[in-house]
Formats: C-alpha cells, sequence, structure tokens
C-alpha cells in the first residue's frame, strides 16, 4: 500500500511539474516573463532540474534586460547540456550586455584535450553511455558463448574487446568531468558594482572593479570574502554577497 502511495505520488510531481513548466511557457508567449519565471523556479523547487527549464529563465531574464540572472541561468543549462547551440549562442548575446571584458587566457597542452573531450557530455550523460555499452557487452557475450562457429566467436569476441574499451572510457570520463565540475567553482557577479581587493578586508586597496553578469571562479574562502580569479587569471577578494555561484 505504501509502494502504490508513493509511486501515485511520484507520477503527480511529475504532472504536476509538466503542467507548470507549460504554464511557464504560455506565461513567456505572452510577454509576462516575471510570471513565467515565478513558473520555471517553481519546478526547480521540486528538483525537476533540467537545461530547459534553466534555458527558458535565462531567456526571460534577457527579455528584461536582468544580465547577470540571464547568464546565470544559460551557464546551469549549459552544465546540463554542454553541446547545445543555442544555449551558447543565447549565452553569448547575453555577454554582450555585460560592461566588462576581460580576457579569456586559454588552456593549452594534454590536460586541455582530456578536459575538451570529457566535457562534451555531463557526467550522468557519461553513466547512461556505459550503461548501454554494458548492455551492448551482454549482447556480444551472449553471441560468444552460444555461436557454433570459430569464426563468430571471434568476431564477438572482437567486439566484446571493443565494447569494453568504451565502458572503461565512458566510466573513466564520467568520474573526471564529475571531478573536474565539483572542483571548479565559477560564479556570476550580480552586484551592479563589485570591488575586487587585494586582500579579505574592505580597506585593502581595490585590484580591479567588477559589473554585474562578469563570470569569476571561486578559489577560496575567508569570512564573509572569496578570493576569486577572472578568465585573464587575474585574482582578488570580492565579497561573498556580490556573487552567486554556479555549483
Amino acid at each position: 500500500m505504501k509502494k502504490t502511495i508513493y509511486i501515485f505520488l511520484l507520477i503527480s510531481q511529475v504532472f504536476w511539474a509538466q503542467d507548470t513548466f507549460d504554464k511557464g511557457n504560455q506565461c513567456y508567449q505572452k510577454d509576462n516573463y516575471q510570471e513565467a519565471i515565478a513558473n520555471y523556479e517553481s519546478v526547480l523547487a521540486y528538483g525537476k532540474q533540467s537545461a530547459e527549464v534553466y534555458f527558458n529563465i535565462g531567456n526571460c531574464y534577457y527579455k528584461l534586460h536582468k544580465v547577470a540572472p540571464a547568464i546565470y541561468n544559460y551557464e546551469k543549462a549549459l552544465l546540463l547540456n554542454p553541446n547545445d547551440e543555442e544555449i551558447k549562442t543565447n549565452l553569448d548575446f547575453a555577454r554582450k550586455m555585460t560592461i566588462d571584458d576581460i580576457k579569456i587566457i586559454p588552456k593549452v597542452g594534454f590536460h586541455k584535450l582530456i578536459e575538451d573531450f570529457t566535457s562534451s557530455y555531463y557526467y550522468d550523460t557519461w553513466a547512461w553511455i556505459a550503461v548501454v555499452f554494458s548492455f551492448v557487452f551482454l549482447g556480444f557475450f551472449i553471441g560468444y558463448y552460444f555461436s557454433g562457429t570459430t569464426f563468430k566467436k571471434r568476431i564477438y569476441f572482437t567486439g566484446m574487446f571493443l565494447i569494453l574499451f568504451g565502458i572503461v572510457i565512458s566510466v573513466s570520463s564520467g568520474i573526471y568531468e564529475k571531478n573536474r565540475i565539483s572542483s571548479d567553482k565559477p560564479a556570476i557577479v550580480f552586484a551592479e558594482n563589485a570591488s575586487v581587493k587585494g586582500e579579505p578586508k574592505s580597506s585593502s586597496t581595490e585590484t580591479i572593479l567588477l559589473h554585474e553578469g562578469t563570470k569569476v571562479y571561486v578559489l577560496e574562502s575567508v569570512a564573509n570574502w572569496k578570493k576569486v580569479q577572472l578568465t585573464d587569471e587575474t585574482t582578488g577578494w570580492i565579497q561573498e554577497d556580490a556573487i552567486k555561484e554556479l555549483n
């Protein structure tokens, strides 16, 4: 009986989330962006996170010319779906609304190649790829076990070896990507003006003045200060309430 009630509640939540999401879409179509945001965020509040929901919230904030929330939600969407070109395009448009023009120093070397490969999918996607490979491996094993000829056994054995290699690659990529996301702590500046200091105190000399929408990376925390690094590798301290972390 308890299992039946749990399943019923789970199904009800799924339908409720879809209905709320659809209401958000209807509000968006009517240019009622604030109400659309409220509906989308209700979906998120129930744990139904998806790239589509964050993307739609980003679109609403973009229409309202709120640069920081727009970029923040596009970035959240991109974390869940790294290969979506529409998200990347809209994120680029939102970034053009920012005041700061911080150079991006590109990463190079073997580490960059690995990161480019693993970041092509979210770590959950890598896990599903590994599951699919596992079923394929099982199919090849069954084929190998019941094959009546040496030629077919060789084919199935070779296939098993290749699929096993794919499983190892997908699992390793998923673990690497999850660790990378966990250690990488990007944040978006939400304050209209945010002073980056040389030390974690208000009386310290200002290193640079940032504006809303700029992306930074959190390195460490001290009291109500965050040590951040910019994309041009400039570092400094910023008050924690001036930024919002993505992870």
